[in-house]
């Protein structure tokens, strides 16, 4: 089949099935009015899900099994391939979704977490006078509202400044974001405004002060992704739709038309991740939605099939809260390399990038060294030199690989923007390749309407614009105060749980835990600094949670906030989750392991450890080697050379300072590089340097250490001298 070059909108069609499919023109048009119409479909056709709660993993299982013939079978659980199962269960069509690995376990998880429109890609609309650029952005923009009604617990409007440092771009960059108001029209969040030099510095006041002139502000969306994701998953399960996760494709089934002889993909033979089970699922229609592993499902279909995507990786950093405003975010729209880099408040942390270099292929994308200190040097250059950004307050980082649809020919990613195409195969497989998170509705429409096309299915037009997502429909800003009043809830867990259940809050609310304590009454916190709760985790596995990382990076955000109380959480996480799923010691000790690899490897764990090694040089002044080294042996008494958790516990007690074994052996595991259970001098000496130069931040034996210091030099013998040879 031909390759051509692909445009929002495109059909592109193999061999026989040319006649069947509409010409783009009227393809338009069609789904205008399809648009039109769903307003008053979505309202009147589609009232209730068939379920008040999503079916067990199990009941899903045992009706892709049973099910003699589905619609449609959509492969890939990301924001895409759970769109397409939510468009076609809605439709009446008989719809069953698998993915490989969890709900939104790929690209999905790992965006900048902002639904927007692309102010970039108007700007090369506008300059290259691209109509196909300025439709996407049209259409995202819509697609961005729309988001933004149908899951306000998960998502915000959100201003993003645009700071300017020379005055001809003042104006410039004033029309350009106009524009990006004026296109969006009706769907405009709010409009844009204009700041002088003083009142961006009041709204931003970490910012970088010379030479700024004024700075410029605009609305986009943000939202929590994966959630976003697994929200629509799940109510594609409520509507009907058989779910399920950990579910890989094996091969594709194909069978040969009656009519014409030709060969047509009829299901899949899928495989339980879980259980090594296999079974085929049979289709009129199969979807392949896969995100970038879409042209290995295409392969599947035919061997000779060309590579219509080419990777892109995306590396984002995460930092603590202080270093942006609560509600404000940055826009570096001209990087040192000419890359777009954000810097956004998220989850009350900070959120910067993201990189966009060309990548292989991997189920386990790793953040590259230098890719965050490319993102940390462009942040250092927007943020005033009073806010020393280092690098050990990178808390968790993580690589995310686009799909983008390319010539193959095609060496530079940055040029191709996030169009899609849907492609249709001479035996009737239907691809969705490219696109943006934004519009993962629209894309979901598109190729379910080629679906239908394509395979003579009886479906209505599309019903999904303006259709609430699970938690959506009863939620408002002021539900958590219910959560607090009704069950006793901590206020900011209260909120944290309104804020990513909507009103299941109140189940998860149900399932939480006394504490023993006068307040809160119920909710026991996973780690002290964030809100979540254990309950969590037991309502998890009924959101087809299977393993612990599904709990740390998506059920929870944890990983992607901070990987090590990710792993501080991780031993109750496992327990919790081993008692709802019956697992035995065994399994549980390989679910902490295999998380533990995934918080090391994928979420930057590696990276920040790497900051200190047995190879980091020692470069500190002979008066500082000093000062550290008596510190030091305040806790070596016994001039061992190397202190352990009972050197620091004499001291601790010595203060009337009480701390338990496990966190002790926690804090001197980190700083331990070569793992004997000991922390040498050199080690010590090592931490201290690296601090110093910003490498790490935030050591618990360093603060500890230094603390002990000091309430040990408080501490003065008072002499009792007795006068007059008193009693």
């Amino acid at each position: 089949m031909a390759f051509q070059k692909a445009v929002k909108g495109t059909i592109l069609v193999g061999g026989g099935a040319v006649a069947t499919v509409l010409g783009l023109s009227q393809f338009t048009h069609y789904r205008r009015k399809q648009v039109n119409v769903a307003y008053v479909e979505a309202a009147e056709h589609i009232t209730e899900p068939v379920n008040r709660e999503p079916p067990s993993r199990e009941a899903q299982l045992l009706t892709l099994q049973n099910t003699s013939e589905f619609d449609i079978l959509v492969i890939g659980g990301g924001a895409t391939g759970s769109g397409c199962a939510l468009d076609a269960v809605t439709r009446g069509l008989k719809t069953a979704l698998v993915e490989r690995d969890d709900f939104s376990s790929g690209t999905s998880s790992r965006s900048t977490k902002l639904i927007h429109g692309g102010v970039r890609y108007l700007q090369k609309a506008i300059m290259k006078l691209d109509i196909e650029q300025y439709r996407m952005v049209k259409e995202a923009l819509h697609e961005r509202a729309n988001l933004l009604e149908i899951a306000p617990h998960l998502s915000s409007p959100l201003p993003i400044m645009l700071p300017v440092y020379k005055w001809w771009q003042l104006p410039y960059y004033w029309v350009g974001i106009k524009l990006y108001d004026l296109v969006a029209g009706s769907n405009c969040l709010k409009s844009s405004y204009v700041l002088s030099k003083s009142r961006a510095l009041e709204h931003f006041p970490m910012l970088q002060k010379d030479k700024l002139v004024g700075a410029i502000v605009y609305y986009d969306g943000q939202h929590n992704d994966a959630r976003m994701n697994l929200a629509i998953a799940l109510t594609a399960a409520r509507y009907g739709a058989a779910t399920a996760n950990y579910m890989e494709v094996v091969r594709l089934l194909k069978k040969t038309d009656p009519e014409t002889g030709k060969e047509r993909v009829s299901g899949a033979r899928c495989k339980d991740v879980l259980t090594g089970q296999e079974f085929d699922v049979r289709a009129k229609c199969v979807i392949n939605a896969t995100g970038p592993f879409t042209d290995s499902v295409r392969k599947m279909d035919d061997k000779s099939a060309a590579d219509i995507c080419q990777p892109s990786a995306g590396v984002h950093i995460v930092m603590p809260g202080y270093y942006s405003p609560e509600n404000m975010g940055l826009l570096d729209p001209a990087t040192s390399d000419g890359r777009v880099i954000f810097f956004l408040p998220w989850q009350k942390m900070t959120i910067a990038g993201t990189t966009d270099t060309p990548t292989d292929i991997t189920n386990h994308p790793i953040p590259s060294e230098e890719d965050i200190n490319f993102i940390l040097n462009e942040v250092r250059n927007y943020l005033s030199c009073d806010v020393e950004v280092r690098r050990g307050d990178v808390l968790a980082a993580w690589s995310g690989i686009r799909p983008l649809v390319t010539d193959p020919k095609s060496a530079d990613t940055q040029s191709i923007s996030r169009n899609h195409v849907v492609d249709v195969s001479d035996s009737g497989l239907i691809t969705i390749a490219g696109g943006k998170w934004t519009t993962y509705r629209s894309m979901a429409e598109d190729t379910v309407d080629a679906a239908v096309k394509v395979h003579s299915l009886k479906a209505g037009p599309s019903r999904t614009v303006g259709l609430f997502l699970q938690g959506g429909k009863d939620w408002s800003p002021t539900l958590y105060i219910r959560l607090v009043q009704d069950y006793g809830l901590e206020s900011e867990v209260a909120q944290h749980l309104a804020a990513t259940y909507g009103d299941k809050a109140f189940e998860v609310a149900k399932m939480a835990s006394v504490t023993g304590k006068r307040w809160p009454i119920v909710g026991v916190r996973l780690v002290s600094e964030f809100p979540y709760i254990e309950a969590e985790v037991k309502y998890g596995v009924k959101e087809y949670a299977c393993t612990a990382v599904d709990m740390i990076s998506r059920r929870t955000r944890l990983a992607f906030l901070n990987v090590q109380a990710a792993e501080e959480a991780l031993p109750r996480i496992v327990e919790l989750m081993g008692r709802e799923l019956n697992w035995s010691d065994r399994k549980k000790e390989e679910e902490l392991e295999t998380a533990r690899k995934f918080l090391y490897y994928e979420m930057g764990y590696k990276s920040r450890s790497e900051q200190l090694t047995d190879r980091s040089e020692i470069s500190l002044l002979p008066s500082d080697v000093d000062r550290y080294t008596k510190r030091f042996h305040k806790f070596d008494a016994d001039q061992k050379g190397f202190i352990t958790i009972v050197d620091v516990q004499r001291v601790l007690e010595s203060i009337n300072v009480q701390m338990d074994e496990n966190t002790l052996h926690e804090i001197l595991n980190e700083v331990d590089l070569n793992k004997n259970g000991q922390v040498e001098l050199n080690e010590f000496l090592q931490l201290m340097s690296a601090i110093q130069k910003g490498r790490v931040s935030g050591s618990r034996l360093a603060i500890l250490m230094k603390t002990a210091e000091e309430n040990l030099d408080r501490r003065v013998v008072i002499p009792v001298d007795r006068s007059c040879g008193g009693l």
